[in-house]
């Protein structure tokens, strides 16, 4: 049973989104979807360990999904409606039927662009996308935003609420829509994609499949969108930051911070095409948006030969210039930590502090962690030791807590 739960967990952590994506599409209704979903997950858990693991686990969960709704739809007699939608379905994926031709041929991104609809208000598109394509808890969700648990909840059980009784359509909107979507959509997608960088709980200090999904959907959209800079500039900063994924952690998990990690295991191909995406971005010229600055931040990360050679100074301005666009207390934190290798600990640790002054970040372990280490560079260990453990005991990823209370002892 518990090597059953096991593979559950791995089939629905890579297949989830693409489960549900699918039901969805054939349902019309992400709740429903959503629900099946989970009750072709308890199937599994229930004949699995008698049966034996399907050779398509996905497939598997994904037709017994698709009975239930049948049995659901039969209960609610409707069967002859549904069905007729199933094989409208069927005949569009085979090519044949009327309305054959979908601009985005992609059921996990179109899901996005469903869950982004202007009915809902952006921190419920985010919430329910994160829960809904990045297979996220609530737990995890919360986390991300510092904010309690119940208050997650209630955005997605309210957002699922809204669509249903909008009676939003579960279809691709018009190309002519896509704009007023986009913002939100890339959110999502960077969101999903931060947590496979550096996951906010669990014992894995990443989860590359999570990452590899994001960066697999800007892809997609970026082919779908050529006009667009801010699209470029996602996947160029995906593709810098996952270049990096190889030497980010030791082969029994351990985390490896950037100035301990081989440069030579650098992905240098996927540098290659991040630099690629934001001279895509640029060459439309429209001027720098936030991500396109962060994507040029991860490329003077990408391009220095070492921390030492690394171009602080110009990464003290790109951030500069990111929190005159985005406001935010991170960004703010991250310019503290170029500040610190542009002219030394004693200014970083003045913008830390009045972060700290201000309530930024409560809850979170990062500003607590940038402390320690601009404590312990100026020698005052016993503050920094102290940091440290505040920081570990605020992070909610294993291996991070490791390497904090790690950092601690050394004090």
């Amino acid at each position: 049973m518990a090597d059953t739960r096991r593979t559950v967990e791995a089939v629905w952590r890579i297949e989830g989104a693409r489960i549900v994506a699918t039901l969805a599409r054939v349902t019309h209704d992400v709740v429903l979807a959503e629900d099946l979903a989970q009750e072709a997950v308890l199937d599994a858990l229930r004949q699995w360990p008698e049966s034996g693991i399907p050779q398509n686990p996905g497939a598997w969960l994904t037709a017994v999904a698709k009975r239930k709704a049948i049995d659901t739809w039969r209960r609610q007699e409707r069967l002859d409606d549904r069905y007729q939608a199933i094989t409208h379905d069927l005949a569009a994926s085979a090519g044949t039927g009327p309305d054959a031709w979908e601009p985005i041929d992609d059921d996990v991104l179109r899901l996005v662009f469903i869950a982004c609809h202007p009915v809902l208000a952006r921190e419920a598109q985010v919430a329910l996308t994160l829960r809904l394509i990045g297979g996220l808890s609530t737990e995890e969700i919360a986390r991300l935003f510092l904010l309690p648990v119940a208050t997650i909840q209630q955005r997605i059980v309210r957002a699922k609420k809204t669509l249903t009784a909008a009676r939003v359509p579960f279809e691709v909107p018009d190309p002519s829509e896509w704009r007023a979507r986009l913002g939100s959509v890339l959110g999502v997608i960077y969101l999903v994609f931060t947590e496979g960088y550096a996951a906010t709980s669990g014992e894995q200090w990443m989860r590359p499949d999570l990452a590899n999904e994001a960066l697999r959907l800007g892809r997609v959209l970026e082919g779908l969108t050529p006009r667009e800079p801010e699209v470029h500039a996602l996947v160029a900063l995906m593709e810098l930051q996952a270049s990096r994924f190889g030497a980010r952690v030791r082969p029994d998990g351990t985390p490896i911070l950037l100035a301990d990690q081989d440069r030579g295991r650098w992905d240098r191909a996927q540098i290659g095409r991040g630099r690629a995406a934001l001279a895509r971005a640029d060459a439309l010229g429209r001027g720098r948006g936030s991500y396109a600055l962060q994507a040029a931040i991860a490329e003077c990360h990408a391009t220095a030969a070492s921390v030492d050679d690394t171009d602080w100074a110009r990464i003290v301005l790109l951030y500069e210039a990111l929190g005159r666009i985005a406001p935010n207390p991170v960004v703010e934190l991250n310019r503290a930590v170029a500040v610190s290798m542009a002219t030394g600990p004693a200014s970083a640790l003045l913008i830390v502090d009045t972060l700290a002054d201000a309530g930024a970040l409560r809850g979170s372990a990062l500003l607590p962690s940038v402390r320690g280490e601009l404590l312990a560079r100026l020698g005052r260990a016993e503050e920094a030791r102290a940091a440290f453990v505040t920081a570990a005991a605020l992070t909610g990823n294993e291996r991070e807590r490791d390497v904090l209370l790690a950092k601690a002892a050394a004090l």
